[in-house]
């Protein structure tokens, strides 16, 4: 048996009609092979697509449960820190007999319990001391009255503000000077 590639050459040869029919097939045969990689390409570009497109909505959903998670515990060591505080108060409060003095000391430690448990969680106390400027976004004026110090500056503090990872939680209740 010969070749194809010798067949197609000798019916070349001797039939010209058979070697325009044997050219014109070869651009077919061309054009069905590449037809055949462009679809085999289609194919593993959709099989890409969906693949990608999976990683992202799985993506996605772990992103939604971390912060549902985050949402719902984030308080977790808020309370944590506060625990210490609340004992501090049902053992002061468990003394039967417990004298003046006695119940001023367990406050004070208590207090210092409960405000090194907000310093632990970022909750930072807004308490300007007088003759500082007054800040709008610190300090929310209650009153305004006649001083020698200089105007729009903290005379008293009614209401110690607090911050909380640098954000407002409350502002500090102050008392400024007019203008003169």
């Amino acid at each position: 048996m010969t070749p194809p590639q010798a067949d197609r050459t000798s019916a070349e040869a001797h039939h010209p009609a058979a070697a325009e029919a044997i050219q014109s097939l070869d651009p077919l045969a061309d054009a069905q092979a590449e037809l055949a990689n462009l679809k085999a390409q289609n194919t593993d570009l959709a099989d890409q697509y969906l693949r990608a497109q999976a990683d992202v909505q799985n993506a996605r959903r772990r992103a939604d449960e971390d912060i549902s998670k985050a949402r719902k515990f984030a308080v977790e060591g808020f309370a944590d820190s506060l625990l210490p505080v609340l004992d501090s108060l049902e053992a002061g409060l468990a003394i039967p007999n417990a004298t003046i003095e006695q119940i001023r000391e367990g406050s004070e430690a208590t207090l210092r319990q409960l405000k090194s448990a907000l310093e632990r969680n970022k909750v930072v106390e807004i308490a300007p001391p007088a003759g500082t400027k007054f800040d709008p976004h610190h300090h929310q004026a209650i009153s305004v009255v006649p001083a020698e110090q200089e105007a729009n500056t903290v005379v008293t503090v009614l209401q110690k503000g607090y911050l909380i990872a640098d954000r407002v939680l409350r502002p500090a209740l102050v008392t400024v000077t007019a203008p003169k």
